[in-house]
């Protein structure tokens, strides 16, 4: 089938990208499902910092790609051997797939899977398959998702079905946002209950990971960024005390637990220096590959401390995207609150220029 997506066809063009385009929006050929996968069609997809450190270079991928990652769809087609999803199903897509047969799927979440992680560096589904195509050559799935496009078929590994009562862009949200930011906070800075945490860097992962801290009702609840207009909106949300970078350095601010999800070695030395005696320290944030920290081992050692690096939340997709939805449903979260633009296809480069320059929190693709 056709169908109409945004095509990544080089990789590092200048911005500002609402005028030099790196995403071209065209006619895509679409194969239909093979075994396992499933034909989706998008409700709902958001803009992530994954999405630009491709078009930037950070993580350099396979092209010509088909760009977007967080997406939530209706299930149109399932192909043999899928269980428990069915056509007319709404599901969430999550970024890496599991295939929950090698050693890193018996981590509980802790490593990611090593035939999923595969597949993501090759712009393949989790079979291995490129179903994209556009005059006879392949394009590159990103991330087994492909979502910057009205249909995707994905592999059933990388969907989770959630009930119909969870509208489209919270539903895709829940998907990468929530599922990195607040599945960090509870699969592995797992605060005990009075325990104080920081969240370091308020883009959409970081003020993820801030709703769910509020949500649980723990201990104090500390913001950190450079912009006061992401401050401003993290008291209004509930954060208990919220500061720059420079304050926190200047005044000692500290916590039992500090989560950094801003993808800077700047931002991961304040989240480690801010981090009191016995905590954890933990990173989501994709840096990079160059970029290097400067930290005290003797720190590690003298103080008892951890530092986790958390792939997608340390999370299993199908136990957390539930949970998630369950606590949206019960107001304990409240993902509309992370939408900041809702945009069509044709707004795409210029949300990417939003999005480098920290304008926004989540902007969300919605399909007619």
């Amino acid at each position: 089938m056709l169908i109409t997506g945004a095509i990544l066809e080089e990789i590092g063009r200048q911005r500002p990208y609402a005028a030099t385009e790196p995403l071209r929006i065209a006619e895509v050929e679409l194969a239909p499902p093979g075994p396992g996968e499933l034909l989706v069609r998008i409700e709902a997809a958001g803009v992530c910092h994954s999405d630009l450190s491709v078009v930037n270079g950070s993580r350099v991928r396979p092209t010509p790609m088909l760009l977007g990652h967080e997406a939530a769809g209706r299930v149109i087609e399932a192909g043999a051997g899928v269980q428990g999803i069915d056509p007319g199903d709404r599901v969430v897509m999550a970024f890496l797939p599991r295939c929950g047969e090698c050693p890193a799927c018996a981590t509980d979440g802790r490593l990611p899977c090593e035939r999923g992680a595969a597949a993501n560096e090759a712009g393949t589904l989790l079979s291995g398959a490129r179903r994209l195509a556009s005059d006879g050559e392949e394009i590159h799935h990103h991330l087994g998702v492909s979502a910057f496009a009205t249909h995707a078929v994905v592999h059933s590994a990388s969907a989770v079905r959630v009930d119909d009562d969870v509208p489209p862009e919270v539903a895709a949200v829940l998907g990468c946002a929530v599922l990195t930011g607040g599945g960090a906070m509870i699969n592995a800075i797992a605060a005990s209950p009075g325990e104080s945490v920081m969240v370091v860097g308020l883009g959409g992962v970081g003020m993820a990971a801030l709703l769910v801290a509020i949500g649980q009702g723990s201990g104090d609840v500390i913001a950190v960024d450079t912009l006061p207009e992401k401050l401003d909106l993290a008291r209004q949300w509930g954060a208990h005390e919220t500061w720059t970078p420079a304050e926190v350095a200047e005044r000692g601010i500290t916590a039992d637990h500090v989560l950094e999800c801003a993808g800077h070695p700047r931002a991961f030395e304040t989240a480690f220096d801010a981090t009191r005696p016995g905590g954890r320290t933990v990173t989501v944030g994709l840096p990079d590959p160059a970029a290097r920290s400067t930290i005290s081992p003797l720190t590690l050692t003298a103080q008892a401390r951890t530092v986790i690096g958390s792939y997608l939340g340390s999370a299993v997709p199908s136990r957390d995207i539930p949970r998630f939805a369950q606590w949206w449903r019960e107001g304990r979260l409240p993902v509309e609150k992370l939408i900041s633009r809702r945009i069509g296809l044709d707004d795409l480069n210029t949300a990417l220029d939003d999005l480098a320059d920290g304008r926004s929190v989540r902007q969300v693709v919605l399909f007619d």
